[in-house]
């Protein structure tokens, strides 16, 4: 490894804004290489720039054309190129404050003067809501401790709406090949396998106060849109299974009580995800998907599907019939009001 950081930037048809979030991720200097993976883009110039860029600073940045296959293969090809300690992928219409970053940096160089660098980094990411100009932090004080060295036995309760997302983590990059990450093709939501399949693996983590990931969200062709979201509820169930068929939760939960409760959490929130969206979308085929899901869960693991099912959150978005719909959905808008979390 000849850098300190690999940041893996996605770009598709993304020529409007990426230069923005190229320009920040600069400010991580040399020690910091920036690989731009153009994702089969066609209607605009989104490939010139990414080439643009990588003669402007070919220490820094490489470019690296390839067939349209989603935004998880670009994912997968930042793992397979980077010569970074660590790993980031930041989307090309969200940034990295400056400030934050210097910090970051610094503790990363401390990082890689041990003779066991630190598995996984921890930063807040903020929310940068476009329809309404706020923002909205998200932090982990009340989790982890702080500016020090710690493991999963470490941690304390996750609020329902707190999640290590892919904004939040910075992954050492052998970890990630070591655990066999690799992200499904032409699917959309596949953060929350580059968040989840890691975790078993991580020994040591680091949390530092900081709002370093600063996430664009509001744009009507979004992938977290509601509309957007109800209308690709197959790829939002494919994700949830290859997430369940990933670990033995349980198991990891009897020798790792704190860890696996986080997974089982995770696994519930999306479980409730995929419900609430399948409801949303409101076809047979939706309809169907939920209830084949759920099968899943039970075929795969007794246990972890009654865990799952009679969490509150699952309850909420499983009242049957037409009313029970109903009331779910009304349910779900109320909690985003609440959290504003897309």
């Amino acid at each position: 490894m000849d850098k300190l950081i690999t940041f893996a930037v996605p770009c598709y048809n993304s020529a409007a804004y990426m230069d923005h979030c190229i320009e920040t991720l600069l400010c991580a200097g040399e020690d910091a290489e920036i690989i731009l993976v153009d994702d089969g883009s066609t209607k605009d110039d989104t490939p010139a720039k990414c080439d643009e860029w990588a003669a402007k600073h070919p220490d820094i940045i490489r470019a690296i054309h390839q067939e349209n296959g989603g935004h998880g293969e670009g994912v997968n090809q930042g793992i397979r190129h980077a010569r970074g300690l660590y790993y980031k992928v930041v989307d090309s219409d969200d940034w990295l404050d400056a400030d934050a970053l210097g910090q970051v940096m610094a503790k990363l160089r401390e990082f890689a003067a041990m003779p066991a660098p630190v598995d996984l980094f921890i930063a807040n990411y903020v929310y940068e809501h476009v329809e309404d100009n706020t923002r909205k932090v998200m932090g982990y004080k009340n989790v982890f401790p702080l500016n020090q060295i710690f493991t999963w036995e470490s941690i304390r309760h996750f609020r329902t709406s707190q999640y290590l997302l892919m904004h939040s983590v910075i992954y050492r990059t052998q970890l990630l090949r070591d655990c066999g990450l690799e992200l499904p093709k032409h699917t959309f939501y596949v953060d929350n396998i580059f968040v989840y399949q890691p975790l078993p693996y991580v020994k040591t983590l680091y949390y530092m106060d900081l709002d370093l990931y600063r996430y664009f969200i509001g744009r009507a062709d979004q992938s977290v849109n509601e509309a957007v979201m109800a209308g690709r509820i197959d790829q939002q169930v494919r994700v949830t299974k290859q997430m369940i068929a990933a670990h033995d939760v349980m198991a990891i939960k009897a020798t790792q009580p704190r860890l696996g409760r986080y997974m089982l959490n995770y696994l519930s929130m999306m479980m409730s995800i995929s419900s609430i969206f399948s409801v949303i979308a409101n076809t047979p085929q939706s309809l169907g998907l939920r209830t084949e899901l759920w099968e899943y869960l039970r075929q795969k693991d007794a246990a972890l599907y009654r865990r799952c099912r009679y969490k509150a959150t699952n309850l909420g978005t499983n009242i049957p019939g037409y009313q029970g719909r109903k009331l779910s959905v009304g349910l779900y808008r109320l909690a985003r009001k609440i959290y504003k979390f897309n």
